[in-house]
């Protein structure tokens, strides 16, 4: 009975093991295969800015990027070598089962064999037909003798079988030692390429700090540009505030009859109210949103081939510090197709003096895309996720293109990089 429990027991450990390892090599193989696909890519941008007489912010940020993506390699590498690991325990399991109802069987078998070594005569064999007490029971003991027969029979196939699984499964395991050693070899080769491109990105930012009075210069000149964006910003998304309220109030009193004292007491209230910046979203722009906020994390890159060079929010970039309301983009080469991120409409094309900018309505949501070079689009026209809305500018250190791209919810600026697919 212990030795049934222990057999079952083991039996359901497998088979639970082996359909989870099968789930996770799955998984982990299409998360290598992307890894290295995006390596391939990022790998493809260093190389055009890898010539430039200078180093570049787009250099050290391709760099970092790269050095993000040897580490989720490796990690998914050291999950394959511990999946391997948990198939081959998995395996010594199997073959530990299988060991247990080999000695069964053979155990079973031997005592038939014992048995009729001991009845083996052919007086016993004639004794035990002619001893029924009926014909019918005389036919029932032949019938018995040669289903016994057959028993055995089975005993030494079910043996062999066993015995064949067993061979089986050591060359399985013998299959998955010498793949655990072929990962671990890709791993070595994986943590030196991790070690050399950290030595790389010590070395640009060497360079770079030694270039620090003319990158104080762009990031100078970056922050007077965000600075006079911003303000362009706010006031557009003042007047579109200010003309929703207005249709509003008009609406409002159009369909309200009212006394004098009633109609002063309302207008009182409506004062109050347009104080607060808000928009008077129609149905449309209010599903327009909704649609917006389910892609958070969906939405497409509005460039093709782009790194973030600056992120959102506080940073030191080269030893300096800044304060980025968007997230800078670099790109390999200035003129590529900058493309709306999500369906909606043009709020306003304005010319910033170094380059133009387009910003995107969807509802309560908005999203800005400034040093552009020119703008395929106008005020008031509306826009489909992916079309191509102008063309990228020249980054601030010749590097390559460069797009600012900013987020904001109503009035605030968020950071975009979660919003968009990695």
């Amino acid at each position: 009975m212990k030795k049934l429990l222990i057999i079952i027991t083991c039996f359901l450990t497998v088979l639970s093991g082996f359909g989870q390892l099968a789930n996770e090599k799955a998984k982990l193989e299409k998360e290598r295969q992307d890894i290295q696909d995006e390596i391939r890519e990022i790998q493809s941008n260093y190389n055009k800015v890898t010539g430039l007489k200078k180093e570049s912010l787009a250099k050290l940020a391709i760099l970092q990027h790269k050095l993000q993506l040897q580490d989720r390699l490796i990690g998914n590498i050291n999950k394959e070598i511990r999946s391997i690991d948990d198939e081959i325990y998995l395996g010594n399991v199997e073959i530990y089962r299988l060991q247990v109802q080999l000695d069964t069987l053979k155990v079973q078998y031997a005592r038939s064999v014992v048995y009729a070594y001991k009845n083996n005569t052919s007086y016993d064999f004639l004794n035990f037909i002619f001893s029924a007490n009926s014909f019918n029971d005389a036919l029932n003991r032949i019938s018995y003798l040669k289903s016994y027969r057959a028993y055995r029979q089975e005993q030494v196939t079910a043996i062999q079988d066993r015995q064949k699984l067993i061979a089986d499964k050591k060359q399985q395991l013998l299959a998955k030692q010498a793949q655990k050693k072929s990962v671990l070899q890709d791993q070595q080769v994986q943590l030196n390429e991790l070690a050399s491109q950290k030595k790389e990105k010590d070395a640009v930012v060497s360079k770079l700090k030694s270039q620090e009075k003319q990158l104080s210069k762009e990031i100078a000149a970056k922050k007077k540009r965000d600075k006079q964006l911003q303000g362009q910003i706010t006031a557009i998304i003042r007047r579109i505030i200010e003309a929703e309220r207005k249709e509003s109030l008009a609406k409002n009193n159009t369909t309200t009859t009212t006394t004098t004292n009633s109609t002063n007491t309302n207008t009182s209230t409506k004062n109050t109210t347009a104080k607060k910046e808000y928009f008077n979203l129609n149905e449309g722009q209010k599903n327009l949103a909704a649609s917006f906020e389910k892609n958070k994390g969906g939405l497409p890159w509005p460039v093709d081939n782009g790194v973030v060079t600056i992120p959102f929010g506080s940073s030191v970039v080269g030893g300096l510090s800044i304060d980025n309301p968007g997230i800078t983009i670099s790109t390999p080469s200035s003129g590529g197709a900058v493309k709306a991120v999500f369906n909606g409409e043009v709020s306003a094309v304005s010319n910033l003096g170094d380059g133009m900018m387009v910003m995107i309505r969807h509802g309560k949501y908005f999203t800005i895309y400034s040093n552009l070079t020119s703008a395929t689009v106008s005020k008031g026209s509306t826009v489909s996720t992916g079309q191509v809305i102008g063309r990228t500018g020249e980054a601030d250190d010749g590097s390559g293109g460069q797009l600012d791209f900013m987020l904001m919810v109503e009035n605030k600026n968020v950071n975009p990089s979660p919003w968009l697919r990695r």
